[in-house]
């Protein structure tokens, strides 16, 4: 898959963070947190986590650092925050009516993330990090991977609501498929796939559920 050059400036994430106010302090502006969300992701697959600073965020962002502080103690809060607002929000399995379309909606959405320039860059590195800082990966794993989950299996259960699939379907190991070999292909040996390559996927993962 070829790699598409990260435009200059990407809009802020997916869902604007909501206001906050400090106790007993004024509404923390949006804007400006919408500017520091944008400046993190851009540096963050620039430099990776382990190098990335607070200072160049703010930098980036045109703010003052005191600014990240207000909103984020932490490089890891920061990082937790903004990656789970995007990774949790952006998901959703959704209810077509058949088990058929649900596991193609949702590969679909899921290859429309991994091919984003900035999210195949940055999703590895923070994988790699994780097995590097076990605070990190649980602080993750909590917000984002274990909410993901939760989210894919309703499209298990739906299935099997309408008798598509087995009550005694294994679905911890349905889940480890659902998402497993779309991202080896994609996040992590860059494959290039053919046009048809989602529905053929969607239909060998039925095969398995199945089986």
């Amino acid at each position: 898959m070829p790699t598409t050059p990260a435009p200059q400036s990407p809009p802020p994430a997916p869902g604007r963070p909501p206001a906050r106010r400090l106790p007993g302090g004024p509404v923390l502006q949006d804007s400006v947190t919408e500017a520091i969300a944008a400046a993190f992701f851009e540096e963050l697959a620039a430099t990776g986590y382990a190098r990335l600073s607070l200072e160049a965020v703010a930098r980036r962002a045109g703010a003052g650092k005191a600014a990240i502080y207000r909103r984020w103690a932490s490089k890891l809060e920061m990082t937790v925050d903004l990656v789970s607002a995007v990774a949790v929000d952006a998901s959703g399995p959704t209810d077509t009516g058949t088990l058929r379309g649900d596991v193609l909606a949702f590969l679909t959405e899921v290859a429309h993330a991994l091919e984003q320039p900035l999210a195949a860059r940055i999703i590895p590195d923070l994988i790699a990090e994780g097995g590097r800082s076990p605070e990190l990966a649980e602080a993750l794993f909590a917000a984002v991977r274990d909410t993901r989950r939760d989210k894919a299996a309703q499209l298990l259960e739906r299935a099997v609501g309408r008798g598509e699939l087995p009550a005694d379907v294994d679905r911890e190991l349905a889940l480890d498929l659902l998402a497993g070999p779309l991202y080896w292909r994609l996040a992590v040996v860059h494959t290039p796939t053919a046009p048809d390559h989602l529905d053929r996927l969607t239909d060998k993962l039925l095969a398995a559920f199945r089986a």
